[in-house]
């Protein structure tokens, strides 16, 4: 059984005379350092300068610095930055300016695991992940509760830095709903696992083979769209609240009957098999190489090519007309 703590087994005294600088004011960066204000920590904000992040995070009430004088006057860094360039910033702006003791902090572990950053050893290395988007990280925060979070210590030089990062992950709200302990390596191949073979790939590619399936054999786009597309998120709401049998015992007794028989026909083994593959590549490297080789030649273009075949996708046109008549006010 996994560790897990609560609200009632955690404290904000590890954090009381510390100052914590969030890196980067994104969708985690606006919310998670917010939280921490809000929760009384002493929170500065790291950015690039002249940027409209700066403008948003000191209009937020927050004492903006750049990166690297953020870092100098921090005791903990929470590194809140796109992967990607983690290991760029890290060199020039936050090794230079971390002191022993100091604590690293993340809330996603592939930095450290893939070694993108190799810290020192006179440091500690934390993790707090909510597992939840920084709007739902606020958001739950502000009606009183919290997002769960998993949280994990690579390095602990100073012999407190579960207490850190105990009282990072209450801070942030999160065990107010709880939180789960983990490795950096766990949570890494794990959470690219499910981005590519269940929540973002597999869904998507599962959404987009079964619209064609119905409209190659003549049935109306639209209805197409409606019936595999947008009704997904209302069993996946159910999934999450309820459980896979829980959503089961909600839906028709024929949707019932249909998706138990039927499921494992689409879903098969051999799917199976293929899901094994992909968490092979990244468990030994090959996504890593992979990913880190064609950014460092193509950077943000380097899924631009995927990105054109599906916009011009038969599904995303009926989707943005179906869209508009649902929601006139958004704009995508």
């Amino acid at each position: 059984m996994a560790k897990t703590w609560g609200d009632s087994e955690t404290s904000l005294e590890p954090l009381e005379s510390k100052t914590v600088a969030v890196l980067g004011y994104g969708i985690q960066g606006d919310a998670q350092a917010n939280n921490m204000k809000d929760s009384g920590l002493n929170v500065i904000v790291g950015l690039k300068e002249g940027g409209a992040s700066w403008k948003k995070a000191t209009a937020d009430g927050h004492k903006v610095m750049g990166v690297a004088e953020a870092c100098s006057a921090a005791d903990i860094i929470h590194v809140l930055i796109p992967d990607m360039v983690q290991a760029r910033v890290y060199e020039k702006e936050i090794a230079p300016n971390i002191s022993a003791g100091n604590a690293l902090s993340f809330s996603h572990a592939a930095a450290i695991h893939w070694k993108w950053i190799e810290a020192p050893k006179d440091v500690d290395i934390i993790m707090v992940a909510p597992k939840g988007p920084g709007s739902k990280v606020r958001e739950t925060y502000l009606d009183g509760f919290g997002t769960p979070s998993i949280v994990a210590v690579f390095q602990d030089h100073t012999g407190k830095a579960w207490d850190t990062t105990l009282a990072m992950a209450k801070a942030i709200g999160s065990t107010r709903a709880g939180v789960i302990k983990t490795t950096f390596q766990e949570e890494v191949e794990t959470d690219w696992f499910g981005e590519q073979a269940d929540l973002c790939g597999g869904s998507a590619s599962m959404v987009l083979n079964a619209f064609e399936t119905l409209v190659e054999a003549g049935y109306q786009p639209e209805i197409a769209y409606f019936e595999v597309l947008h009704e997904l998120k209302l069993i996946v709401d159910m999934i999450q609240r309820y459980g896979v049998a829980g959503m089961y015992r909600r839906v028709s007794e024929t949707a019932r009957y249909g998706g138990l028989t039927r499921g494992p026909l689409v879903m098969d083994p051999q799917s199976k098999e293929r899901m094994q593959k992909v968490l092979a590549m990244i468990k030994d490297g090959t996504f890593n190489s992979e990913w880190v080789s064609e950014y460092e030649k193509n950077g943000k273009d380097s899924f631009g090519r995927y990105m054109k075949e599906l916009d011009s996708h038969q599904i995303e046109h009926v989707g943005r007309a179906m869209r508009k008549m649902m929601w006139p006010e958004s704009k995508e």
